[in-house]
Protein backbone atom coordinates (compact mmCIF):
# COMPACT_ATOMS: atom_id res chain seq x y z
CA UNK A 1 0.00 0.00 0.00
CA UNK A 2 0.86 3.44 -0.71
CA UNK A 3 0.42 6.65 1.28
CA UNK A 4 -2.72 8.04 -0.27
CA UNK A 5 -2.40 11.85 0.63
CA UNK A 6 0.08 14.08 -1.37
CA UNK A 7 0.12 16.13 2.18
CA UNK A 8 2.56 13.86 4.59
CA UNK A 9 4.44 12.89 2.15
CA UNK A 10 5.37 16.49 1.27
CA UNK A 11 5.93 17.25 5.01
CA UNK A 12 7.99 13.89 5.29
CA UNK A 13 10.54 15.55 2.26
CA UNK A 14 10.48 19.21 3.77
CA UNK A 15 11.30 17.88 7.05
CA UNK A 16 13.96 15.69 5.93
CA UNK A 17 15.40 18.40 3.75
CA UNK A 18 15.74 20.87 6.70
CA UNK A 19 17.30 17.87 8.39
CA UNK A 20 19.89 17.58 5.32
CA UNK A 21 20.91 21.12 6.14
CA UNK A 22 20.95 20.83 9.47
CA UNK A 23 23.42 17.90 10.24
CA UNK A 24 25.02 18.96 7.32
CA UNK A 25 26.07 22.50 8.73
CA UNK A 26 26.47 20.31 12.09
CA UNK A 27 29.47 18.50 10.80
CA UNK A 28 33.14 19.85 10.27
CA UNK A 29 33.15 19.21 6.68
CA UNK A 30 30.97 21.93 5.82
CA UNK A 31 32.59 24.16 8.52
CA UNK A 32 35.84 23.87 6.68
CA UNK A 33 34.01 24.78 3.06
CA UNK A 34 32.87 27.20 4.67
CA UNK A 35 36.05 28.77 4.91
CA UNK A 36 36.76 28.38 1.23
CA UNK A 37 33.38 30.28 0.34
CA UNK A 38 33.37 33.59 2.39
CA UNK A 39 30.98 35.57 0.06
CA UNK A 40 27.33 35.28 -0.22
CA UNK A 41 25.29 34.15 -2.08
CA UNK A 42 28.58 32.77 -4.16
CA UNK A 43 31.95 32.63 -3.15
CA UNK A 44 34.55 35.82 -3.11
CA UNK A 45 32.27 39.38 -3.69
CA UNK A 46 29.45 36.78 -3.86
CA UNK A 47 29.46 36.27 -7.78
CA UNK A 48 32.56 34.32 -7.91
CA UNK A 49 32.59 30.79 -8.31
CA UNK A 50 34.64 27.97 -5.87
CA UNK A 51 38.05 27.80 -6.96
CA UNK A 52 38.68 24.54 -4.80
CA UNK A 53 36.40 21.54 -3.79
CA UNK A 54 35.55 22.54 -0.21
CA UNK A 55 33.81 26.24 -2.11
CA UNK A 56 31.72 23.78 -3.73
CA UNK A 57 30.52 21.91 -0.93
CA UNK A 58 29.36 25.09 0.38
CA UNK A 59 27.72 26.34 -2.52
CA UNK A 60 25.95 23.49 -2.99
CA UNK A 61 24.62 23.52 0.60
CA UNK A 62 23.45 26.76 -0.11
CA UNK A 63 21.62 25.84 -3.53
CA UNK A 64 19.80 22.49 -1.66
CA UNK A 65 18.76 25.23 1.05
CA UNK A 66 16.55 27.47 -1.72
CA UNK A 67 15.13 23.94 -3.31
CA UNK A 68 14.46 23.12 0.87
CA UNK A 69 12.80 26.91 0.83
CA UNK A 70 10.41 26.04 -1.67
CA UNK A 71 9.35 22.70 0.26
CA UNK A 72 8.69 24.81 3.45
CA UNK A 73 6.68 27.19 1.38
CA UNK A 74 4.84 24.53 -0.47
CA UNK A 75 3.98 22.63 2.84
CA UNK A 76 2.87 25.90 4.95
CA UNK A 77 0.84 26.27 1.32
CA UNK A 78 -0.88 23.02 1.51
CA UNK A 79 -1.70 23.17 4.89
CA UNK A 80 -4.22 26.00 4.11
CA UNK A 81 -5.52 24.65 0.89
CA UNK A 82 -5.93 21.22 2.36
CA UNK A 83 -7.80 22.40 5.41
CA UNK A 84 -5.34 21.42 7.87
CA UNK A 85 -6.21 22.01 11.70
CA UNK A 86 -4.90 25.20 13.42
CA UNK A 87 -2.19 23.88 14.97
CA UNK A 88 -0.55 22.55 11.90
CA UNK A 89 -1.27 25.86 10.03
CA UNK A 90 0.90 27.76 12.56
CA UNK A 91 3.65 24.87 12.28
CA UNK A 92 4.41 25.51 9.35
CA UNK A 93 3.22 29.24 8.84
CA UNK A 94 6.14 29.46 12.11
CA UNK A 95 8.80 27.50 9.94
CA UNK A 96 7.95 29.62 7.21
CA UNK A 97 8.63 32.82 8.83
CA UNK A 98 11.74 31.48 10.52
CA UNK A 99 13.32 29.93 7.79
CA UNK A 100 14.35 33.52 5.98
CA UNK A 101 15.82 34.68 9.25
CA UNK A 102 17.69 30.95 9.34
CA UNK A 103 19.66 31.57 6.15
CA UNK A 104 19.99 35.36 6.45
CA UNK A 105 21.90 34.92 10.15
CA UNK A 106 24.05 31.50 8.00
CA UNK A 107 24.77 34.51 5.05
CA UNK A 108 25.80 36.95 7.58
CA UNK A 109 28.13 34.77 8.97
CA UNK A 110 29.82 33.33 5.75
CA UNK A 111 30.52 36.90 4.94
CA UNK A 112 31.82 38.26 8.86
CA UNK A 113 28.70 40.12 9.35
CA UNK A 114 28.29 38.09 12.27
CA UNK A 115 31.23 35.94 14.53
CA UNK A 116 31.88 32.61 13.32
CA UNK A 117 30.49 31.74 17.09
CA UNK A 118 26.92 32.98 16.25
CA UNK A 119 27.13 29.80 13.88
CA UNK A 120 25.14 28.04 16.82
CA UNK A 121 22.18 30.68 16.34
CA UNK A 122 22.09 29.28 12.86
CA UNK A 123 22.03 25.73 13.73
CA UNK A 124 19.33 25.96 16.69
CA UNK A 125 17.24 28.11 14.51
CA UNK A 126 17.01 25.04 11.58
CA UNK A 127 16.61 22.25 14.33
CA UNK A 128 13.41 25.01 15.17
CA UNK A 129 12.59 24.73 11.63
CA UNK A 130 12.99 20.96 11.51
CA UNK A 131 10.65 20.96 14.97
CA UNK A 132 7.83 22.53 13.45
CA UNK A 133 7.63 20.54 10.29
CA UNK A 134 8.05 17.11 11.72
CA UNK A 135 5.12 18.48 14.39
CA UNK A 136 2.72 18.96 11.56
CA UNK A 137 3.72 15.61 9.90
CA UNK A 138 2.59 14.01 13.44
CA UNK A 139 -0.34 16.26 14.30
CA UNK A 140 -1.96 15.15 10.49
CA UNK A 141 -1.21 11.38 10.85
CA UNK A 142 -2.67 11.36 14.09
CA UNK A 143 -5.86 13.17 12.72
CA UNK A 144 -6.09 11.51 9.32
CA UNK A 145 -5.27 7.70 10.37
CA UNK A 146 -5.87 7.77 14.24
CA UNK A 147 -8.37 6.46 16.38
CA UNK A 148 -8.57 8.17 19.78
CA UNK A 149 -11.16 5.73 21.37
CA UNK A 150 -8.72 2.54 20.55
CA UNK A 151 -7.11 2.25 24.12
CA UNK A 152 -8.05 -0.74 26.01
CA UNK A 153 -9.87 0.51 29.42
CA UNK A 154 -10.03 -2.53 31.39
CA UNK A 155 -6.25 -3.52 31.28
CA UNK A 156 -4.61 -4.43 34.67
CA UNK A 157 -1.02 -4.37 34.61
CA UNK A 158 1.50 -6.54 36.08
CA UNK A 159 2.36 -10.55 35.96
CA UNK A 160 1.72 -11.70 39.32
CA UNK A 161 -1.66 -12.63 39.19
CA UNK A 162 -2.35 -14.16 35.87
CA UNK A 163 -3.71 -17.29 35.08
CA UNK A 164 -1.84 -20.89 34.92
CA UNK A 165 -1.52 -21.51 31.24
CA UNK A 166 -2.78 -24.62 30.08
CA UNK A 167 -0.75 -25.85 27.28
CA UNK A 168 2.90 -25.22 26.96
CA UNK A 169 4.92 -26.29 24.23
CA UNK A 170 7.80 -29.40 25.12
CA UNK A 171 10.98 -29.31 24.41
CA UNK A 172 12.36 -31.33 21.69
CA UNK A 173 15.83 -32.28 22.89
CA UNK A 174 17.29 -35.04 20.75
CA UNK A 175 18.40 -38.26 22.61
CA UNK A 176 21.36 -38.96 20.82
CA UNK A 177 24.73 -37.77 22.35
CA UNK A 178 26.02 -35.26 19.73
CA UNK A 179 22.96 -33.79 18.96
CA UNK A 180 21.85 -33.41 22.23
CA UNK A 181 25.07 -31.91 22.92
CA UNK A 182 24.09 -29.24 19.38
CA UNK A 183 21.09 -28.44 21.38
CA UNK A 184 22.37 -27.91 25.02
CA UNK A 185 24.75 -25.41 23.68
CA UNK A 186 22.60 -23.61 21.35
CA UNK A 187 20.02 -23.17 24.05
CA UNK A 188 22.84 -21.84 26.40
CA UNK A 189 23.66 -19.91 23.21
CA UNK A 190 20.05 -18.41 23.20
CA UNK A 191 20.15 -17.66 27.17
CA UNK A 192 23.00 -14.34 25.67
CA UNK A 193 20.02 -12.56 23.66
CA UNK A 194 22.92 -12.20 21.16
CA UNK A 195 20.37 -10.54 18.12
CA UNK A 196 21.17 -7.78 20.84
CA UNK A 197 25.03 -8.48 21.61
CA UNK A 198 25.97 -6.88 17.76
CA UNK A 199 24.39 -3.69 18.61
CA UNK A 200 25.31 -3.10 21.59
CA UNK A 201 28.76 -3.71 21.52
CA UNK A 202 28.82 -1.17 17.98
CA UNK A 203 27.42 1.03 20.34
CA UNK A 204 30.63 0.70 23.14
CA UNK A 205 32.81 0.44 19.62
CA UNK A 206 31.28 3.60 18.23
CA UNK A 207 31.98 5.27 21.64
CA UNK A 208 35.69 4.40 21.93
CA UNK A 209 36.25 5.42 18.39
CA UNK A 210 35.15 8.92 19.20
CA UNK A 211 36.81 9.23 22.52
CA UNK A 212 39.99 8.32 20.74
CA UNK A 213 43.52 9.00 22.09
CA UNK A 214 46.17 7.07 23.80
CA UNK A 215 43.56 5.11 26.19
CA UNK A 216 42.34 3.76 22.48
CA UNK A 217 44.51 0.31 21.96
CA UNK A 218 44.01 -3.19 21.31
CA UNK A 219 44.22 -4.50 24.46
CA UNK A 220 41.36 -2.22 25.81
CA UNK A 221 38.90 -2.39 22.59
CA UNK A 222 39.43 -6.07 23.32
CA UNK A 223 38.66 -6.31 26.34
CA UNK A 224 35.88 -3.86 26.38
CA UNK A 225 33.75 -5.56 23.36
CA UNK A 226 34.39 -9.10 25.30
CA UNK A 227 33.84 -7.94 28.49
CA UNK A 228 31.08 -5.91 26.69
CA UNK A 229 29.37 -8.94 24.80
CA UNK A 230 29.68 -11.12 27.97
CA UNK A 231 27.14 -8.79 30.11
CA UNK A 232 24.77 -8.84 27.31
CA UNK A 233 24.78 -12.76 28.07
CA UNK A 234 24.36 -12.45 31.96
CA UNK A 235 21.70 -9.60 31.50
CA UNK A 236 19.69 -11.62 28.85
CA UNK A 237 20.52 -15.24 30.89
CA UNK A 238 18.92 -13.22 34.14
CA UNK A 239 15.88 -12.22 32.15
CA UNK A 240 14.64 -15.80 30.97
CA UNK A 241 15.18 -16.73 34.29
CA UNK A 242 12.85 -14.05 35.83
CA UNK A 243 10.00 -14.09 33.06
CA UNK A 244 10.29 -17.40 32.42
CA UNK A 245 6.48 -17.94 33.51
CA UNK A 246 5.02 -15.54 31.18
CA UNK A 247 7.29 -16.29 28.65
CA UNK A 248 5.25 -19.40 28.84
CA UNK A 249 2.10 -17.01 27.87
CA UNK A 250 3.91 -15.25 24.79
CA UNK A 251 3.31 -16.56 21.29
CA UNK A 252 6.84 -15.32 20.43
CA UNK A 253 8.76 -16.30 23.94
CA UNK A 254 7.01 -19.65 24.46
CA UNK A 255 10.12 -21.64 22.57
CA UNK A 256 12.93 -20.22 25.19
CA UNK A 257 14.93 -22.47 26.70
CA UNK A 258 13.66 -22.25 30.38
CA UNK A 259 9.76 -21.92 29.15
CA UNK A 260 10.53 -24.83 27.43
CA UNK A 261 12.97 -26.32 30.84
CA UNK A 262 15.50 -27.24 28.49
CA UNK A 263 17.67 -25.49 30.87
CA UNK A 264 16.75 -26.12 34.45
CA UNK A 265 16.77 -22.53 36.45
CA UNK A 266 19.53 -23.56 38.53
CA UNK A 267 22.20 -24.01 35.42
CA UNK A 268 20.87 -20.66 33.99
CA UNK A 269 21.39 -18.89 37.35
CA UNK A 270 25.02 -20.12 37.25
CA UNK A 271 25.63 -19.67 33.71
CA UNK A 272 24.84 -16.03 34.21
CA UNK A 273 27.08 -15.92 37.43
CA UNK A 274 29.77 -17.13 35.29
CA UNK A 275 29.26 -14.25 32.74
CA UNK A 276 28.86 -11.86 34.88
CA UNK A 277 32.51 -12.55 36.92
CA UNK A 278 34.20 -13.15 33.65
CA UNK A 279 32.63 -9.82 32.29
CA UNK A 280 33.28 -7.53 35.47
CA UNK A 281 36.97 -9.23 35.17
CA UNK A 282 37.41 -8.15 31.75
CA UNK A 283 35.96 -4.80 32.59
CA UNK A 284 38.12 -4.27 35.72
CA UNK A 285 41.78 -4.69 33.74
CA UNK A 286 40.54 -1.83 31.56
CA UNK A 287 39.65 0.74 34.66
CA UNK A 288 37.14 0.47 37.41
CA UNK A 289 35.08 2.98 36.38
CA UNK A 290 34.50 0.64 33.37
CA UNK A 291 33.40 -1.88 36.28
CA UNK A 292 31.22 -0.46 37.58
CA UNK A 293 29.35 0.97 34.84
CA UNK A 294 29.22 -2.56 33.11
CA UNK A 295 27.69 -4.02 37.08
CA UNK A 296 24.99 -1.20 36.43
CA UNK A 297 24.16 -1.92 33.14
CA UNK A 298 23.57 -5.99 34.23
CA UNK A 299 21.88 -5.10 37.28
CA UNK A 300 19.90 -2.15 35.79
CA UNK A 301 18.27 -4.83 32.14
CA UNK A 302 18.07 -7.70 35.33
CA UNK A 303 16.71 -6.41 38.06
CA UNK A 304 15.26 -2.37 37.35
CA UNK A 305 13.92 -3.41 33.73
CA UNK A 306 12.78 -7.08 34.25
CA UNK A 307 11.39 -7.07 37.59
CA UNK A 308 10.18 -3.33 38.23
CA UNK A 309 9.60 -1.40 35.09
CA UNK A 310 8.48 -4.01 32.70
CA UNK A 311 5.04 -4.87 34.52
CA UNK A 312 4.44 -1.92 36.20
CA UNK A 313 4.54 1.07 34.25
CA UNK A 314 3.98 2.22 30.99
CA UNK A 315 7.43 4.13 30.20
CA UNK A 316 9.10 0.96 30.69
CA UNK A 317 10.08 1.42 27.42
CA UNK A 318 11.36 5.02 27.64
CA UNK A 319 13.17 4.40 31.27
CA UNK A 320 14.48 1.05 29.92
CA UNK A 321 16.64 2.73 26.85
CA UNK A 322 18.87 3.89 29.77
CA UNK A 323 20.27 -0.21 29.59
CA UNK A 324 20.75 0.14 26.12
CA UNK A 325 22.44 3.37 26.17
CA UNK A 326 25.05 2.49 28.95
CA UNK A 327 27.60 0.82 26.68
CA UNK A 328 27.93 4.52 25.47
CA UNK A 329 29.38 5.30 28.55
CA UNK A 330 30.99 2.12 28.82
CA UNK A 331 32.87 2.39 25.52
CA UNK A 332 33.80 6.43 26.39
CA UNK A 333 34.67 5.41 29.79
CA UNK A 334 37.55 2.11 28.97
CA UNK A 335 39.35 5.00 26.90
CA UNK A 336 39.38 7.83 28.62
CA UNK A 337 38.64 6.58 32.13
CA UNK A 338 35.96 8.72 32.85
CA UNK A 339 32.54 9.82 31.40
CA UNK A 340 32.90 12.47 28.74
CA UNK A 341 30.49 14.45 26.75
CA UNK A 342 30.95 12.79 23.59
CA UNK A 343 29.88 9.38 25.16
CA UNK A 344 26.93 10.88 26.87
CA UNK A 345 25.34 12.20 23.30
CA UNK A 346 26.05 9.30 22.37
CA UNK A 347 23.99 7.47 25.14
CA UNK A 348 21.29 10.34 24.17
CA UNK A 349 20.88 9.03 20.72
CA UNK A 350 20.20 5.09 21.79
CA UNK A 351 18.14 6.36 25.13
CA UNK A 352 15.74 8.43 22.50
CA UNK A 353 15.81 6.00 19.24
CA UNK A 354 15.25 2.92 21.90
CA UNK A 355 11.72 4.31 22.13
CA UNK A 356 10.78 4.66 18.30
CA UNK A 357 12.89 1.51 17.59
CA UNK A 358 10.92 -0.68 19.85
CA UNK A 359 6.75 0.69 20.01
CA UNK A 360 6.91 -1.00 16.69
CA UNK A 361 7.45 -4.24 17.88
CA UNK A 362 5.12 -3.93 21.00
CA UNK A 363 2.45 -2.89 18.24
CA UNK A 364 3.43 -6.02 16.31
CA UNK A 365 3.07 -7.85 19.51
CA UNK A 366 0.25 -6.31 20.95
CA UNK A 367 -2.10 -9.06 21.99
CA UNK A 368 1.27 -10.83 23.05
CA UNK A 369 1.94 -8.20 25.40
CA UNK A 370 -1.84 -7.92 26.93
CA UNK A 371 -1.39 -12.03 27.14
CA UNK A 372 1.77 -11.75 29.15
CA UNK A 373 0.54 -8.77 31.37
CA UNK A 374 3.08 -5.77 30.37
CA UNK A 375 1.54 -2.54 29.73
CA UNK A 376 3.74 -1.64 26.95
CA UNK A 377 2.28 1.69 25.13
CA UNK A 378 0.03 0.08 22.58
CA UNK A 379 -1.66 -2.20 25.03
CA UNK A 380 -2.23 0.84 27.89
CA UNK A 381 -2.86 4.03 26.04
CA UNK A 382 -3.57 2.59 22.27
CA UNK A 383 -2.23 2.07 18.93
CA UNK A 384 -2.68 5.87 17.86
CA UNK A 385 -0.97 7.44 20.77
CA UNK A 386 1.90 4.70 19.93
CA UNK A 387 2.95 5.57 16.49
CA UNK A 388 2.60 9.21 17.81
CA UNK A 389 5.04 8.70 20.05
CA UNK A 390 7.27 6.59 17.40
CA UNK A 391 7.14 10.56 15.43
CA UNK A 392 8.19 12.11 18.20
CA UNK A 393 11.22 9.84 19.47
CA UNK A 394 12.42 9.28 16.01
CA UNK A 395 12.48 13.51 15.72
CA UNK A 396 14.20 13.76 19.40
CA UNK A 397 17.06 11.12 18.03
CA UNK A 398 17.31 12.93 14.56
CA UNK A 399 18.17 15.98 16.67
CA UNK A 400 20.24 14.39 18.98
CA UNK A 401 22.45 13.11 16.31
CA UNK A 402 23.01 16.40 14.95
CA UNK A 403 24.26 17.80 18.27
CA UNK A 404 26.64 14.56 18.68
CA UNK A 405 27.90 16.11 15.11
CA UNK A 406 27.97 19.57 16.39
CA UNK A 407 30.15 18.18 19.10
CA UNK A 408 31.87 15.65 18.04
CA UNK A 409 35.04 16.68 15.37
CA UNK A 410 35.96 13.59 13.58
CA UNK A 411 32.34 13.21 12.15
CA UNK A 412 32.02 14.50 8.64
CA UNK A 413 30.14 14.17 5.31
CA UNK A 414 29.94 10.05 5.89
CA UNK A 415 28.08 10.30 8.94
CA UNK A 416 25.81 13.13 7.80
CA UNK A 417 25.13 11.48 4.47
CA UNK A 418 24.30 8.06 6.11
CA UNK A 419 22.43 9.85 9.07
CA UNK A 420 19.72 11.57 6.27
CA UNK A 421 19.93 8.76 4.09
CA UNK A 422 19.33 6.26 6.91
CA UNK A 423 17.12 8.45 8.81
CA UNK A 424 14.49 9.43 5.68
CA UNK A 425 13.82 5.69 5.35
CA UNK A 426 13.20 5.21 8.69
CA UNK A 427 10.51 8.31 8.77
CA UNK A 428 9.44 7.08 5.27
CA UNK A 429 8.41 3.49 7.42
CA UNK A 430 6.85 5.22 9.99
CA UNK A 431 4.47 7.26 7.77
CA UNK A 432 3.61 4.22 5.84
CA UNK A 433 2.71 2.43 9.04
CA UNK A 434 0.39 5.67 10.01
CA UNK A 435 -1.70 4.31 6.92
CA UNK A 436 -1.43 0.87 6.86
CA UNK A 437 -1.64 0.03 10.44
CA UNK A 438 -0.74 -3.90 9.65
CA UNK A 439 1.53 -5.98 11.82
CA UNK A 440 4.29 -6.21 8.39
CA UNK A 441 3.95 -2.63 8.23
CA UNK A 442 5.27 -2.22 11.73
CA UNK A 443 7.93 -4.98 11.57
CA UNK A 444 9.16 -2.75 8.41
CA UNK A 445 9.41 0.59 10.43
CA UNK A 446 11.37 -2.23 13.30
CA UNK A 447 13.92 -3.03 10.75
CA UNK A 448 14.30 0.02 9.51
CA UNK A 449 15.24 1.96 12.79
CA UNK A 450 17.52 -1.18 13.64
CA UNK A 451 19.08 0.17 9.97
CA UNK A 452 18.97 3.56 11.35
CA UNK A 453 20.93 2.98 14.55
CA UNK A 454 23.06 0.55 12.76
CA UNK A 455 24.93 2.01 9.84
CA UNK A 456 24.70 5.51 12.06
CA UNK A 457 27.28 3.75 14.47
CA UNK A 458 29.24 2.57 11.38
CA UNK A 459 29.50 5.96 10.30
CA UNK A 460 30.73 6.87 13.65
CA UNK A 461 33.43 4.66 13.65
CA UNK A 462 34.37 4.97 10.36
CA UNK A 463 35.07 8.83 10.40
CA UNK A 464 36.48 8.73 13.65
CA UNK A 465 39.17 6.36 12.47
CA UNK A 466 39.82 7.59 9.26
CA UNK A 467 40.27 11.32 10.37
Amino acid sequence: MTVPDRFPAVLAATAMGVYLLVVVGATTSLTEAAAACGGWPACGTGAQLPAETAGWIALGHRLIAVAVGVLVALSAALAWLDGASRRIRAALTLALIVYPAQAGVGALVAVGGLPAALGSVHLLLGVAIFAAVLAGLAWWLEAETGDPDDAPADFEPGTDDLPPVEEAPEADVPTAAVPRLKATAAAYFRLMKPRLMWLLCLVAAAAMALAGGAGFTPRVVTATLVGGALSIGASGTFNHVFERDVDKRMQRTNDRPLATDLVPVPHALAFGGLLTVVSLALFWTVNPLTAALGLLAIAFYSVVYTLVLKPNTVQNTVIGGAAGALPALIGWAAVTGEIGGGGLLLAAIIFLWTPAHFYNLALAYKDDYERGGFPMMPVVRGETTTRRHIVWYLGATLVAAVALAAVAEPLGALYAAVGVAVGALFLWTVVRLHYEQTESAAFRAFHASNAYLGLLLFAVVFDALVV
